[in-house]
């Protein structure tokens, strides 16, 4: 098993890793960056509410939405009292043999990190750390590194570029899609 319980924030991918990381946790933001199969920005997040009985809330989180993931966790850790467990879920593509590595869906885990430990929600796992280095060592070039990367390219080719030059931008959106609540936490605030 991959244990990361100790810690506050914990990185994983898929919804496997999101039942490993992600089982007594509070708060899962699963982190979906570009649309490769047509299901809309938080389909993977459904999709995720649908696989996992646990009680967690689950939000859709990305790099246009980062910092108010960051500030929607916050409040609901006010809200709840207490420190709050969040996984911070890679989507990555799914394929009949499990899921492959996307890294644009890093880049945008790495960017909703970055944007908890700037609220002050920062102890995080190692495998959460290195999802934030990756997003803030390249954060110069988030919006070339996504449209050269394999979805990326593949999304350019379908003529789907608009899209692909949407989901590199940063902060652009103060939406946070709630696909599941949690009731101790409180209501959903728009």
């Amino acid at each position: 098993m991959h244990d990361q319980s100790q810690y506050q924030v914990r990185f994983g991918w898929g919804v496997d890793g999101a039942a490993q990381v992600g089982a007594d946790v509070d708060v899962i933001v699963v982190v979906d960056v570009l649309d490769t199969d047509g299901h809309g920005g938080d389909g993977s997040a459904r999709r995720t509410a649908r696989e996992l009985p646990n009680g967690a809330a689950i939000v859709a989180g990305s790099l246009r939405n980062r910092t108010a993931v960051a500030e929607w966790v916050l409040e609901r850790q006010a809200g709840k009292g207490d420190r709050v467990a969040v996984a911070v879920i890679a989507a990555g593509d799914s394929r009949g043999d499990g899921i492959r590595f996307a890294v644009e869906d890093q880049f945008g885990a790495g960017a909703i990190i970055d944007a908890l430990a700037a609220v002050g929600i920062d102890y995080c796992s190692p495998e959460a750390a290195a999802a934030c280095a990756s997003f803030t060592a390249l954060r110069t070039g988030i919006g070339h590194l996504i449209s050269a990367s394999a979805n990326g390219r593949r999304l350019l080719e379908q003529g789907r570029s608009q899209e692909v030059h949407l989901a590199a931008e940063l902060d652009v959106s103060g939406d946070v899609p709630v696909v599941k609540e949690q009731a101790f936490l409180g209501p959903v605030i728009e």
